[in-house]
């Protein structure tokens, strides 16, 4: 059997001290997982924990973020983002990190104007956070040449100015536990980036704008917005 035409090449990232590539699968985001960054959104730390989903090819590591169209507010979320490397439906807590390939740092671009609109209509958030070029991230960096991912500073800067900082032990639903909610609700894969939350602090970038983030222990991401 052949196709009708050529398929689109599978997204993958840059593995960290290797040669070989992170095959991505799909792109699971948690919302409001931080307490601060919660409260600024209007939500409660009581509530279960939600996911929506980006496209496999959002994920893009090549350091530049081309400003999207129909927005005039794209925010920034920095975030650890977990790989993993095998799946399954119902994995127990204790178990989730078996599952684990590496860790990565990633943006989750978000066009707040039009997610905005959407809460209000009560529709799905696709258009403002599945565009393209929506998850700049960096390399994968394997799991055992990462100390420990329960605490950890994690920072945002754009032009050298500080706009988000927290740590990853101020998780509300921390990574074995966001494992297992999302195998209850799909089943996970290999190549699948679970996006694990933002803290307080995200805002609006403009063209030109250079932005670092950091996850202690994973590394540094330097984007431009071209």
């Amino acid at each position: 059997m052949s196709y009708v035409f050529t398929p689109v090449p599978r997204p993958a990232l840059p593995i960290k001290g290797s040669d070989q590539l992170f095959p991505v699968h799909r792109i699971y985001c948690v919302g409001r997982n931080y307490t601060e960054h919660t409260k600024e959104m209007g939500g409660d730390i009581k509530d279960p924990p939600f996911f929506f989903q980006k496209n496999p090819d959002n994920a893009v590591a090549d350091g530049t973020f081309p400003y999207p169209p129909q927005t005039q507010n794209v925010h920034f979320e920095i975030e650890l983002v977990v790989g993993l490397k095998s799946g399954g439906v119902n994995i127990e807590a204790a178990e989730a990190m078996s599952h684990v390939f590496g860790y990565a740092v990633g943006i989750d671009m978000t066009r707040r104007d039009l997610q905005d609109v959407a809460k209000k209509l009560a529709r799905p958030w696709e258009v403002a956070k599945a565009f393209e070029h929506s998850a700049p991230m960096t390399a994968v960096v394997p799991a055992q040449h990462v100390e420990s991912i329960a605490k950890g500073a994690i920072w945002l800067e754009v032009n050298g100015v500080r706009k988000q900082t927290g740590d990853l032990s101020q998780m509300i639903w921390d990574v074995p536990h966001q494992i297992e909610f999302l195998s209850t609700l799909f089943e996970l894969k290999a190549g699948d980036l679970i996006f694990t939350g933002t803290p307080a602090g995200v805002g609006a970038i403009k063209k030109g704008d250079n932005i670092k983030g950091h996850v202690d222990g994973v590394g540094d991401l330097d984007v431009t917005v071209v």
